[in-house]
């Protein structure tokens, strides 16, 4: 059984999280350069069977894709075609951000620590693929 890879895709770092081989936990996973995503996801696959991607939607509240949508629309066509045997779910990642901070708050975090971006790009992926999994037991 594979494992599922979210990314929360941007224009500098990507979070990226994934599940368990039995698909019951979202852990993260780690924060990458954007620039060096696709590299880390090969090496990541040669050792992890991987059997989904799901990569972050951005949207606004009216449902119509928000202004990052227009970097991540690239990238999701370079991640299929460098994995063509792996499919690409999208999911909506509307405040993944601020859910992520609070999150990182709520854990008792030092302020310094609350403040590293890649550790919100990391929290972000791992609430993206939690509810990409919730919504796989509707």
């Amino acid at each position: 059984m594979g494992r599922i890879v979210a990314i929360d895709y941007g224009q500098k770092r990507t979070g990226l999280a994934v599940t368990d081989e039995l698909k019951i936990i979202a852990t993260g996973l780690t924060t990458v350069r954007s620039m060096d995503v696709l590299e880390f996801l090969k090496d990541y696959i040669s050792k992890n069977e991987v059997e989904c991607f799901v990569v972050g939607e951005p949207k606004q509240m009216n449902n119509t894709p928000s202004e990052s949508a227009i970097f991540i629309e690239p990238f999701v066509k370079k991640l299929s075609a460098a994995f063509p045997g792996i499919p690409v779910k999208r999911m909506d990642e509307r405040f993944t951000s601020l859910m992520a901070t609070r999150a990182i708050r709520d854990a008792g975090l030092k302020k310094k620590d609350r403040q590293d971006k890649a550790l919100v790009d990391t929290v972000s992926a791992t609430i993206i693929l939690q509810s990409y999994m919730e919504n796989l037991k509707i």
